[in-house]
């Protein structure tokens, strides 16, 4: 499984097998056997290829501590590491490969990918609609030399063409249909945000800080919980270990790495207090938040008023990602390492009885259509019934029925590479309802 990571000028070419991921500056014969695990560094203008790309798959506030050298730079690589650029190969097809008009839920897509700082909209034939696109360059008084500056890894919406879109662990920007920025929120914006009807956004934001309660001498990110005015301007900003550490949770933080990314905060949604959960406990009440957090396999619901962890729950899923709140009470969660007979990892999507833990749904793909990306990944429940996943490391968003029948499938166009071995990492897939307001489109 392959993945381009950007390095300064250099691009590092990787392949991961079962989670495990080494790196070399020396040039190693490349491998086309999938259980062959090999890596290789080489010379690419990051002019020529900027984003995250995936190999194409065939068919502070540090208080009164003075920091010292070393670790102020260990605080900015932590800030801006970035996500690999792949480890899969993509098909020879692109776009649109399989379209089911009677079984698919028929709506609008919305994607964004490891390719360039942009948005695409497209209907469900693959024809491009509308792209948004804005450079961080752009922004004066600015500079970032993360590569995670090169493309966004998550966007939302807005019913007249805006735009909001995050620059991975640095910022949050709102453009307007043009592409023209209407504001940027520079407070360490990263994975997921979720907008309320009032347009208050929150958002997952972090901080390397050298905090001696984790370690004394090495850097961690912190997360939060930020919520912002729709005009970008920070309202309230919650820690998220402190809610943890604030609950009767704190024991999961027994399991949390010793310095670095400790946390890895990767989804967050405003619960509405609607359904059984929240009449079956008030941990689910309306204005709580259910977050997921990657390093400890855990989900969890806070309480921001307490600013207090009130639910959590682990111990089915490993490294998940896009847990939510379904209309039937029960939640739906993408499980990025699920193991198999202790021979090998699949991704799966699940729904599940957040109490009982049982589980009603599940989607694991098929010997002739595998099912796995090792990071990021989306899942969305569709009116009809209907899952669109996004499988992240191949490029890849599928649309699957109830009975697990793929009746919509999509391999992201954004090719690179002098044979367009390279396919864009598809971050996520979003199906627009039919009735979305689209009038700024004409």
């Amino acid at each position: 499984m392959f993945t381009a990571v950007p390095a300064g000028n250099n691009y590092a070419l990787k392949i991961e097998k079962k989670g495990y991921i080494t790196q070399s500056r020396e040039k190693v014969t490349v491998a086309n056997n999938k259980e062959t695990f090999i890596h290789l560094l080489f010379q690419v203008d990051r002019k020529k290829i900027p984003g995250n790309w995936r190999v194409a798959r065939a068919g502070a506030k540090t208080g009164s501590l003075t920091l010292s050298a070393r670790q102020k730079q260990a605080m900015r690589k932590l800030e801006t590491l970035g996500y690999l650029s792949g480890y899969k190969a993509a098909p020879e097809t692109k776009n649109v490969t399989i379209y089911n008009k009677e079984k698919a839920y028929n709506g609008l897509n919305l994607y964004c990918s490891g390719h360039a700082p942009e948005a695409i909209l497209i209907d469900m034939k693959g024809k491009e609609l509308h792209r948004w696109r804005y450079d961080i360059t752009r922004i004066r008084g600015k500079k970032c030399d993360s590569p995670k500056c090169l493309y966004w890894r998550r966007v939302h919406l807005m019913e007249n063409g805006d735009l909001l879109a995050i620059f991975e662990g640095h910022l949050l920007i709102k453009i307007d249909k043009n592409s023209h920025l209407l504001w940027s929120y520079w407070g360490g914006a990263h994975h997921d945000l979720f907008i309320l009807p009032d347009g208050s956004i929150y958002v997952l934001t972090r901080k390397a800080v050298i905090d001696p309660k984790y370690n004394r001498t090495e850097p961690v990110l912190k997360d939060f919980i930020a919520i912002l005015s729709p005009e970008g301007k920070e309202i309230r900003r919650v820690s998220i270990l402190k809610c943890l550490e604030n609950s009767k949770y704190t024991h999961v933080l027994q399991r949390m790495p010793e310095s670095g990314d400790i946390l890895h905060t990767n989804t967050i949604e405003v619960l509405n207090g609607k359904g059984k959960l929240a009449r079956f406990s008030p941990a689910f009440k309306k204005g709580n938040v259910l977050i997921s957090i990657l390093y400890l396999d855990l989900i969890a619901v806070v309480d921001m008023e307490k600013e207090s962890v009130v639910w959590a729950m682990d111990g089915m899923w490993k490294r998940q990602h896009q847990p939510t709140v379904l209309d039937n009470s029960r939640m739906l969660i993408f499980d990025n390492q699920f193991p198999v007979n202790g021979t090998r990892v699949v991704s799966r999507v699940l729904e599940f009885d957040p109490f009982t833990r049982n589980i009603y749904w599940e989607y694991r793909g098929t010997p002739e259509t595998p099912f796995y990306t090792g990071d990021c990944g989306s899942c969305q429940r569709l009116p009809n019934g209907n899952t669109l996943i996004s499988e992240t490391g191949s490029g890849r968003a599928f649309e699957v029925t109830p009975d697990k029948t793929i009746v919509w499938e999509f391999y992201n166009p954004q090719r690179a590479g002098d044979n367009n071995e390279l396919i864009a990492a598809l971050f996520e897939m979003i199906r627009l309802s039919p009735d979305y307001t689209s009038n700024w489109l004409q």
